[in-house]
């Protein structure tokens, strides 16, 4: 696997990496099986997928006990590889379901998700420690003034944002510097493009692109109306069957480049999200071991130019991504 500096200063990790929500949350629950996570995750870390990624509302919790759980199980030289990235500042408001987050940055929450996250993942300091979202009803500065003493308090080595906009950023940088951000980017998902990434660009953070697969959508797989109702595609606005007739045009362009390559769809996806930056590292998640060896074999693609050229003429998606 080649590496990455994933922000400047930082480690260097493997240019894919694993998005581990769905082991425990949000999609469909049949395909959710701790010990197969486990070994999923073990698996990946042996191929060079070093940064593992998570979050304390997913499940909630129980994906940062499996993440522990897996990490805490590797081989030393391994270990000392891997960068574990969560995140804190959402907490879900209806336990029922289990799926509507909402935002919580009071710092004293800050605080007390991030020491609840050390003892989930067995660590002693927390590589990457990301605000899930910002919390509107809590001025910003508070919020990131408690994860930069976070850092100085050495519980947390480097921390980052999700789904932000230039203005937070240039707030939160001038208070503790923001190592890198994590937003979804895809061919179907281009919004960190114009202002974002560039943002990135010029302040040495990196870009952690989650559903880098348009939740699936990107690797031709999916058949209309085969979702679990519990999975949240079920319900989104992407994944009706009016949305994936129209969004068809990109999933061609997709299999022309991979004929092309001799690849995977799912794996031009990941090439693409590459292409983005020298500091984008997409987080694919998937709960199979056959899954983790494609994606991280998509870190050797180079697209050529005509490659971008299709990919990045492709229609608008249809629906919203929520």
């Amino acid at each position: 696997m080649t590496k990455r500096e994933l922000f400047d200063g930082g480690p260097r990790v493997g240019a894919v990496g694993l998005g581990c929500m769905g082991m425990s949350w949000a999609y469909s629950p049949a395909e959710r099986d701790s010990a197969r996570s486990v070994a999923v995750i073990r698996s990946a870390v042996a191929r060079g997928v070093t940064l593992i990624d998570t979050a304390d509302v997913y499940g909630p919790f129980h994906n940062e006990e499996l993440v522990g759980e897996a990490v805490a199980g590797l081989p030393p030289a391994d270990r000392e590889q891997v960068v574990v990235a969560t995140k804190g500042g959402l907490v879900v408001t209806d336990r029922r379901s289990g799926r509507v987050p909402g935002p919580n940055g009071r710092p004293e929450h800050i605080r007390r998700a991030c020491e609840e996250s050390l003892r989930r993942l067995r660590v002693e300091a927390i590589d990457l420690y990301q605000l899930h979202r910002v919390d509107p009803a809590v001025p910003l500065a508070e919020t990131w003034g408690a994860m930069a003493e976070l850092v100085q308090r050495g519980d947390v080595r480097a921390v980052g944002m999700s789904e932000v906009d230039v203005d937070q950023l240039d707030e939160a940088a001038a208070i503790h510097p923001v190592a890198t951000v994590q937003s979804e980017l895809s061919i179907w998902t281009r919004d960190p493009l114009d202002r974002v990434l560039p943002w990135c660009a010029d302040h040495g953070a990196g870009f952690i692109p989650f559903s880098p697969l348009g939740r699936g959508f990107l690797t031709g797989t999916l058949v209309p109306d085969a979702f679990d109702r519990r999975d949240f595609r079920a319900h989104n606005p992407r994944f009706t069957d009016e949305a994936m007739t129209a969004n068809a045009k990109i999933l061609d362009a997709v299999r022309t480049v991979a004929a092309r390559h001799g690849a995977t769809p799912g794996q031009i996806a990941l090439a693409w999200a590459l292409a983005q930056g020298d500091r984008v590292v997409p987080i694919p998640g998937t709960t199979r071991p056959e899954r983790v060896a494609e994606n991280a074999a998509a870190a050797h693609l180079v697209l050529e130019p005509e490659d971008r050229a299709l990919l990045d003429a492709v229609p608008a998606t249809f629906g919203a991504r929520y």
